[in-house]
């Protein structure tokens, strides 16, 4: 049987345009806000098309010496060129990269989520200090 986190496609090389890549500080002050940007793609574009394009974005942190995630934000990107006129014929797309507001109490690892509409599920984290 196949558990649910084996769907999950990691980064394979460095031009792949499908995992979330997560910019954020690399320690920040215990309680302070910091911002933690996700977006698809960085070195090249995932496409944003009615048929091929990213759905939705979930962000994740894991305390040190925890066993349990807390889910930090849920982003759904909605327009993706979807018109009564035919695909890829409306006004609106919704670009796939989000900013996400944080504080936290102690060090862990920030892990994001992503489901492409034709490749499925890919996640990436990075370690983030707290002093």
């Amino acid at each position: 049987m196949i558990r649910f986190g084996g769907l999950f496609q990691s980064p394979g090389w460095k031009t792949e345009n499908h995992v979330p890549v997560i910019e954020c500080p690399d320690s920040v002050q215990k309680d302070g806000t910091f911002e933690i940007r996700v977006s698809i793609g960085k070195e090249t574009p995932h496409p944003n098309t009615t048929e091929h394009h990213i759905r939705w974005v979930k962000v994740f942190y894991l305390p040190e010496g925890d066993r349990f995630t807390y889910q930090l934000a849920h982003i759904q990107f909605s327009a993706h060129g979807e018109s009564a006129a035919g695909p890829d014929q409306g006004p609106a797309h919704t670009d796939h990269s989000a900013v996400v507001t944080a504080r936290l109490k102690k060090s862990g690892k920030i892990y994001a989520t992503s489901y492409c509409s034709i490749h499925g599920l890919w996640e990436n984290t990075r370690s983030i200090q707290v002093h």
